[in-house]
C-alpha cells in the first residue's frame, strides 16, 4: 500500500489538532494540478515546514478536487484549519506570495485524522 507525506503550515496543524474534527481539507495554495499520488483509503501523513522537518499526523485520503477558497470554506468551514475565511485566505496568500481574493485551491479530503 502507498502513502503519502504532505508538507504543512504548522498553524493549519495546530488549529486542527486542538479541535480533533472528523475531517479536514488538506488544501495546497496553488494546487490546480490533478491529485493522483494515491488511492482512496491510502494513508496520508502530515509533515511539518522546516525547522520542525517530522511527521505530526495524517488521515485517510478519501478524494482531491480543487475549489474556489470562498467554496473550499462554504464547504468544510473550521476544517481548513483556521477560525475563518479571512484567515484560511492569509495562510494561502503567504503561500502564495499572492493577494488574489478568491484562488483556486487544491483540496484533499481526508477522513479519520490522527494528530
Amino acid at each position: 500500500m502507498k502513502l503519502y507525506v504532505g508538507v504543512t503550515d504548522d498553524q493549519w496543524f495546530s488549529f486542527l489538532a486542538q479541535r480533533r474534527p472528523d475531517e479536514v481539507n488538506f488544501w495546497r495554495p496553488g494546487g490546480t494540478q490533478v491529485f493522483r499520488a494515491i488511492e482512496p483509503g491510502a494513508p496520508f501523513l502530515f509533515k511539518l515546514h522546516s525547522p520542525r522537518n517530522y511527521v505530526v499526523g495524517g488521515g485517510f485520503f478519501v478524494q482531491h478536487t480543487v475549489l474556489p477558497l470562498s467554496l473550499a470554506w462554504e464547504c468544510f468551514g473550521e476544517k481548513n484549519g483556521a477560525e475563518t475565511l479571512d484567515n484560511v485566505r492569509c495562510l494561502i496568500q503567504r503561500r502564495r506570495r499572492s493577494s488574489e481574493p478568491n484562488p483556486q485551491i487544491g483540496c484533499s479530503i481526508l477522513a479519520e485524522p490522527f494528530f
